[in-house]
């Protein structure tokens, strides 16, 4: 069993890829479900959570931590649904929320420029230039996303365990490739990384409940022991500091809450 995540680019195969392989698994396949799902129960328009995940930050969005709060919206829901295993993920960010987890095979799909401006003149009905433009600023959008709120850039090969170009291998090689990868042993759900998988969903669904109060934090979960990390003092806000532990009990499978200034925390850092 396994969790596989495919990033790719606009046309590039990687959607025909992952429900291929996901049926060839009997696997789920998820997308763009986690925005509704996520939408849903945090009455969120979906508009608001697919532009954090997809555009890269404006001047606005770094001051007021915007974007961050609708990505961990979206982190929660996206690794509740990877919670279960035996799921293919394909778009964004699943391979960003997934570090440390041994049984996520990490994919990265690639096409040919030419190939994939011809798909999108094809999709769309625009010119060559009009199309070549489309995806450039749609790679360089995903790129700075990725730049700023993980300083990681998603073209970098050493983030995947597979990059795959689709070329002279088909998208049925590819799939064999992914899913023959995913039987590995290497790739084996364990006790121990099933607990590391609970921990984030964990960290991630305390975040998503806290953020609104404290923008700026950063949250880490061992065994249900949750360390919330600020990067300002709250010696002066005792009552802020009570709201945020009792919100972060409330979640399913926190044990005790400790709040510290980022600088002090040491524990995963």
């Amino acid at each position: 069993m396994a969790i596989i995540t495919i990033s790719r680019g606009s046309y590039s195969k990687g959607k025909e890829v992952a429900e291929k392989v996901a049926q060839k698994l009997g696997y789920q396949c998820i997308a763009r479900e986690v925005l509704l799902d996520a939408s849903k129960e945090l009455n969120i328009p979906e508009v608001k959570l697919l532009e954090a995940i997809r555009d890269a930050p404006s001047i606005f969005d770094r001051f007021t931590y915007g974007k961050e709060r609708y990505v961990a919206y979206f982190q929660a829901a996206l690794l509740k649904n990877l919670q279960r295993d035996n799921v293919v993920y394909h778009g964004l960010a699943g391979h960003f929320f997934l570090k440390g987890i041994s049984h996520a095979v990490k994919v990265r799909i690639i096409a040919d420029m030419k190939d994939r401006v011809r798909l999108e003149m094809a999709h769309e009905g625009s010119s060559e230039q009009e199309a070549l433009a489309k995806i450039k600023g749609n790679d360089e959008a995903r790129r700075k996303w990725s730049l700023h709120l993980h300083g990681i850039d998603t073209s970098d090969s050493s983030l995947y365990d597979l990059v795959v170009h689709i070329r002279k291998i088909t998208v049925d090689d590819a799939v064999d490739i992914i899913a023959h990868s995913a039987g590995l042993r290497t790739f084996e759900t364990t006790f121990e990384s099933q607990k590391a998988m609970d921990d984030l969903v964990i960290a991630a669904e305390v975040k998503a409940s806290l953020i609104g109060l404290k923008p700026d934090i950063q949250v880490f979960s061992e065994n249900g022991r949750v360390l919330v990390g600020t990067k300002t003092s709250l010696a002066k806000e005792p009552d802020l500091v009570q709201e945020m532990e009792t919100i972060a009990k409330n979640v399913q499978g926190v044990k005790s809450v400790e709040v510290k200034v980022k600088h002090l925390v040491e524990w995963h850092d």
